[in-house]
């Protein structure tokens, strides 16, 4: 007689945990709930699963099923096994997940107060199929219980050492290596890369012709590392609140949350982690730089909860927080922003902002799909997009010219014909960055792009140097 297969669901039959998973779906979808998380808690962690399970909608289709697991079961389907699901999340999840498959002929999963894992779990099984009498499928030390009594385990960990106790426990014992993340995906998650943005704190100190002050170097170096790491905390948690868009995108189904390369656990903590430290950095620097640091938290927090699928809105505050950088450097070496500065920083970072959004428009044309995940764009909106954004970067370019013939610019630059260059090269570069993201070769960010792109990196070059003639000449 075959023996039946049971198979555990968190972090064996998925990727992933679904009571984490349920967490930040609560904050997304129901936000004013998570006051009650607390209240739910101290009724038990079964209590708080059952809540949860009434509360948040799950896209099962989406959730990092494992192909190893899924191929086991087939197989053992094909050789006319009985296969179980066998979970301590809430029954309403497990069936979820057992409608959307199809391959499972039994269900048993927490309900009626009794959460079914560890022990519970161990003598639930072996009261339905007996001793020794089943093979079951797991992925943590709590499963320990369970292969006990099992027939064999299957082990689905990265841990040499689970699978050594379930040896211990078992007598037959079959190991599913799953990846561990190692120092450059934890990496890939802070988004590392991104702190380039951050090099806008410079732009103050840069502008009032301050490079050669010591003191406003290393307080810009401090703003650079508070922002980065308050920015990082940010799309930490940003990943974690779009788990089910990122999973059907071409490209973010790779980031590290998204296919569960790091647990989502680890990510709760990252959060506030980084957020301590770099409120810590801003200790360093002058107050009004610590408002302008919670300011922005404060905005991307709200762009990632709720405003990042608002028409327009998203790329407004998206500008927004690019100016943010140039204020915080501001902020943090005591410099009063000129009007034209901020002026010229809100219409390119618009035009910047419409190209990241035109960019995961076309991917979503290119996937056949309409609308994209987790956003308030259809296809059809690509070509308004697009308008908005070249007329943001020329607007750009006007505020610059405008700059230019300002009387006060003469007293900043001696020779200031040198700097008439500059608008015909910057209309060079945002036209070329529109030509580029309407034939699809912009990445989603066009600051990454741009810092990969040898014309952007000798449009900034010769800048550079347009600036230098403008003073030295």
């Amino acid at each position: 007689m075959n023996k039946p297969l049971c198979v555990d669901c968190d972090g064996t039959l998925i990727a992933t945990d679904l009571l984490y998973e349920a967490f930040f779906l609560m904050l997304k979808q129901y936000p004013l709930g998570l006051f009650l998380l607390p209240f739910w808690l101290l009724k038990g962690k079964v209590y708080l699963k059952e809540r949860l399970a009434e509360h948040v909608i799950f896209n099962w289709e989406t959730l990092p099923y494992r192909p190893e697991v899924m191929s086991m079961i087939e197989k053992a389907r094909e050789q006319g096994r009985q296969v179980v699901l066998v979970t301590a999340s809430p029954m309403l999840w497990a069936n979820g997940i057992a409608a959307h498959l199809g391959c499972f002929d039994q269900v048993l999963a927490t309900e009626k107060g009794v959460n079914l894992a560890g022990k519970n779990k161990a003598n639930y099984l072996v009261k339905l199929f007996g001793e020794r009498n089943f093979d079951y499928a797991g992925d943590s030390y709590v499963d320990l219980h369970v292969w006990a009594h099992a027939a064999s385990a299957i082990v689905v960990t990265s841990s040499d050492s689970l699978a050594q106790r379930a040896s211990e426990k078992a007598n037959d014992v079959q190991t599913i290596k799953t990846p561990r993340a190692n120092l450059l995906v934890y990496l890939r998650a802070l988004r590392v890369h991104q702190w380039l943005k951050n090099l806008l704190i410079a732009v103050p100190l840069l502008a009032a012709h301050q490079l050669n002050a010591f003191e406003g170097i290393v307080q810009v170096f401090y703003a650079f590392i508070a922002f980065s790491l308050c920015a990082s905390s940010v799309y930490v948690l940003n990943d974690l609140l779009d788990l089910d868009s990122d999973r059907q995108h071409i490209r973010k189904r790779k980031r590290p949350f998204a296919a569960c390369t790091i647990p989502l656990w680890q990510g709760m903590l990252m959060v506030p982690l980084l957020l301590g430290v770099a409120f810590a950095v801003s200790l360093l620097l002058p107050n009004r730089f610590i408002l302008v640091l919670a300011a922005y938290f404060v905005m991307t927090l709200a762009y990632s909860i709720r405003l990042k699928r608002q028409v327009i809105v998203d790329v407004m505050l998206l500008a927004g927080l690019y100016t943010m950088r140039i204020i915080a450097g501001a902020a943090a070496t005591m410099i009063t922003p000129s009007f034209w500065l901020l002026a010229f920083s809100m219409f390119i970072f618009l035009s910047l902002a419409l190209v990241k959004r035109y960019s995961e428009l076309l991917i979503t044309l290119q996937s056949n799909k309409q609308e994209a995940a987790g956003r308030g764009y259809s296809v059809n909106d690509l070509p308004v997009l697009m308008s908005i954004g070249v007329s943001s970067g020329l607007g750009s370019v006007l505020i610059l010219a405008l700059y230019l013939n300002n009387p006060e610019t003469n007293l900043m630059y001696p020779n200031t014909m040198w700097l008439w260059l500059m608008p015909p090269l910057l209309l060079y570069w945002v036209s070329r960055m529109w030509m580029k993201a309407h034939r699809g070769q912009v990445d989603d960010d066009p600051v990454v792009f741009a810092a990969r792109d040898w014309q952007s990196l000798l449009v900034l070059l010769i800048s550079a140097c347009i600036f230098i003639a403008a003073l030295k000449f």
